[in-house]
Formats: structure tokens, sequence, C-alpha cells
């Protein structure tokens, strides 16, 4: 099986060459591409790639369209969503393909680690893998990861402003698709913890993912999300 690391970005230029980086470690043995998908329609953070092997391309600004018009664009047959300020963990690729060794895994996520060592992210960190592990509810921070053909016969990520991780994983729940969550963390940035507060970010994610769960449509939702963080 091949792998189709799929990245949507908005004015990320400064860290984005350091992650296509990064993901070579994750892939010794196991063939992949890296497709970035831009929400600027003057493609201001793909125009700075420099390797050449990034396949780039421009979407309508929103995280959920733009993941979905990377993966109508994959050739892999796992599709991996990763977010720009997220970092894999070694071997991700191949742990990966690990968990579909198990054929009744339709897709996973990772244990999330946020790239701090302070301590409160260390209890958030442990915190939130535990409610995902119980859940089985992750969030596109852990870097999820399904199989293509399940993910186009779902249809995709749902194209709403907020929660798209949610709302995919609530269909995957409803079609009885089994996901994996696998004990290595990636590590993500703590920019949005540290721009809206710690607290505050930890209780309001709680909340808007418990309004959406219960009915709130996210397009109600969204004017919450926002506070200090300006970039998605």
């Amino acid at each position: 099986m091949s792998i189709s690391v799929i990245i949507p970005v908005l004015r990320e230029r400064d860290q984005l060459n350091d992650l296509v980086k990064t993901l070579a470690a994750c892939a010794p043995g196991v063939p992949h591409e890296v497709i970035v998908v831009d929400g600027d329609p003057l493609g201001g953070t793909i125009k700075d790639i420099t390797d050449s092997r990034v396949i780039t391309l421009i979407a309508r600004q929103g995280r959920a369209g733009q993941m979905n018009a990377g993966a109508l664009r994959a050739s892999g047959d796992i599709l991996l969503f990763l977010h720009a300020d997220t970092r894999l963990p070694r071997g991700a690729f191949g742990k990966m393909m690990k968990a579909f060794e198990d054929g009744r895994v339709i897709g996973g996520a990772f244990d999330l680690g946020i790239d701090d060592e302070r301590r409160i992210f260390k209890i958030i960190g442990r915190a939130a893998s535990w409610k995902h592990r119980l859940t089985r509810v992750p969030y596109g921070d852990q870097a999820i990861f399904m199989r293509k053909s399940y993910f186009m016969a779902l249809g995709g990520y749902p194209e709403i402003p907020i929660m798209e991780d949610v709302a995919l994983m609530k269909r995957v729940k409803r079609k009885g698709g089994r996901i994996a969550i696998l004990p290595d963390a990636v590590a993500t940035s703590p920019r949005k913890w540290e721009a809206d507060g710690v607290v505050y970010t930890v209780l309001r994610n709680w909340m808007l993912q418990s309004l959406y769960l219960v009915g709130i449509p996210a397009h109600q939702l969204v004017k919450f999300y926002y506070k200090g963080w300006s970039a998605k």
C-alpha cells in the first residue's frame, strides 16, 4: 500500500519546508506522496515550497474543502491528513501500515502530544489521548488517516467551518468502521493554546464538541472558536 499525505495550508510558509523534510524520517520503505493544498488563491504558501516532488494545489479556503481537494488528487491507498503545525512520530508510516493488518481497521490517528515541555501541556496531551481512546473520535491535529476507498465512500469531510474531523468520525461510527488510536504521539504546536489561553482553549474545545454532538450546527458554533488565534 502507498500513502498520500495531504496538508491543508493557509499562511504557513515559515514552517512548511521543515515539515516536508521531517516526513522522510516517517517513511523508510513505505511509498508515499505529499500533497499541499493552499487556501490562498494566490498560492502564498505553496509558491515557496523547495521540494519539487511535492504536489501543490489551490482550493477554496476552508480546511475540510482543502483536504477533500487533496483526496481527489491523491493516488495513494491510504490518506493521511496532516496539519502544517503537527509533526509525526518517527516511523509513523510503518506503524500506520501495521494497524491495517487488522482487516477491521478502516483508519485511525495518533495520540496527541504538544510540542512544549511545560507540565500543563503534558497533562493536556495525556488527558486528550485518554478521551480519544475512549470515544474513538480523534481530532485533526492527531493526524487522521484512512483508507482512500472508505473515505471516498463516506463522501469525504463535510465542508463545514469547524468540527469537520468530529463530523467525519460520526459518519464512520454510523457505518460501523473501526478506528485505531496509535500509542505514538504526534508533536503539535502549542500556538493555539498560547494565543487564546490554555484553560480557555481546553474548555472551549470540549464545550464546542459537546454542543456539536448534541446537534448544534457548526456554522453557529464557529464564532466561538476564534479568539486570538488567526491561523486555521
